[in-house]
């Protein structure tokens, strides 16, 4: 290990990193668990991460977050991780709260590289830094790729977004670089036009993603479909209901949609009169009744409901809202809800995870990737440590 390597080693610790050697993230298990394929398409009442092997013609879909923008423990702002059969990962949205979730599955960080933003409210991206940071941290040595949409102005879109975003933290990234991966402090944003209909926006080792229009607040909100091996997830992001989620996520295998408290349970959620509750509800958002209408028109294998907080009463009230107008197969939700598709079945388990988990072992790719110089106080800084206390010695390696 040269000198610089050395140096970055010791400082791994500093920043709250193990170096794990030849350990790989792949193989990165809690002790005392194993990864082993299901069998006979027989999955286990819970899922524990990194304990099953996802077939290759499988996809696994995580809520990491399905809550409001007022998020509580048991639901932060909106997230979901698809896991592809193929060995890819995509992020949909990074709301606040959303990567304590997404760190507790221990994912290989090296993968995490991609996320989708359907728009930029907070409970929508809110985490894109701690996504950013600690996802650098955690073992990956590449840029992080964001694909969002533009806005009705230049200052609305994703780009500057990101651009504004990385220039308050620049602080932070300055400090690790040099200690961490140089490459893994880089943003690669992809913006597109939010008035492309079901365009492709990503199309890489057979994946296929593609964006149309949402109607949400102000322009630039969108919607996605993926699509893979004959699997389609779609994700709606925020939107009113529209026509082109109702023509574009047809034949979809999940098909992912808000499902907003009706005004008369939002009401007093948050406090508001019925004038107020009643125009978020169903002006700005779907509410239960209208999901189900759009869901009774796509005709997905499941149709998945989230953007609430699912306590008893919100639960019943967006249920019975659901029902009314959708009698087809349904899920509501909850943070940490993993389901796995497949051409055969469809399976919705609660994940089971450590509230202490530690982050995976990084690869030798990541230990070895370059890094520039250090970076260190100033002399007229570090005149002020006290010599009351002496370091121990760096280790070689």
């Amino acid at each position: 290990m040269n000198n610089l390597m050395k140096t970055a080693a010791g400082t791994f610790m500093a920043l709250g990193m193990t170096l794990a050697g030849t350990a790989t993230a792949q193989n990165a298990l809690p002790t005392g668990r194993s990864a082993s394929a299901i069998e006979n398409g027989v999955y286990p009442a819970s899922y524990f991460p990194n304990t099953e092997i996802l077939g290759e013609d499988e996809m696994r879909i995580t809520a990491l977050g399905t809550g409001m923008p007022n998020q509580t423990k048991a639901a932060v702002s909106i997230s979901f991780y698809v896991e592809l059969g193929n060995g890819d990962v995509f992020l949909f949205d990074v709301g606040t709260g959303a990567t304590g979730n997404l760190f507790s599955l221990r994912p290989d960080f090296a993968k995490v590289d991609k996320v989708f933003f359907s728009h930029l409210h907070v409970d929508h991206v809110g985490d894109f830094m701690g996504l950013h940071v600690g996802g650098w941290l955690s073992g990956r040595y590449t840029p992080l790729r964001i694909f969002g949409p533009s806005g009705s102005e230049d200052e609305l879109g994703t780009k500057a977004y990101v651009e504004g975003m990385s220039k308050a933290y620049a602080w932070d990234l300055a400090t690790r670089t040099g200690a961490l991966p140089d490459e893994g402090a880089k943003l690669d944003v992809t913006e597109f036009d939010y008035m492309q209909e079901n365009e492709i926006v990503y199309q890489e080792n057979d994946v296929t993603i593609r964006s149309w229009p949402a109607i949400h607040s102000l322009d630039g909100s969108v919607s996605y479909s993926l699509e893979w091996n004959g699997l389609k997830y779609v994700f709606g992001g925020d939107t009113y209901p529209n026509k082109w989620y109702v023509e574009y996520a047809k034949g979809a295998d999940i098909a992912s949609h808000e499902a907003f408290l009706p005004p008369d349970a939002l009401a007093p959620y948050f406090g508001w009169d019925m004038k107020q509750a009643t125009y978020v509800a169903t002006r700005v958002h779907t509410e239960p009744a209208a999901f189900g209408k759009v869901m009774s028109a796509v005709e997905p294998r499941m149709a998945l409901g989230y953007h609430s907080v699912l306590s008893p009463e919100n639960y019943q009230a967006i249920l019975e809202g659901v029902r009314s107008t959708y009698d087809g197969p349904l899920t509501l939700a909850r943070d940490l809800q993993v389901i796995n598709v497949t051409k055969d079945q469809i399976v919705v388990r609660e994940a089971s995870v450590d509230d202490y988990a530690l982050p995976p072992a990084v690869s030798d790719e990541y230990i070895n990737a370059p890094r520039s110089k250090e970076k260190e106080p100033s002399d007229k800084v570090k005149a002020g440590k006290w010599d009351g206390y002496t370091p121990p010695p760096m280790p070689d390696q």
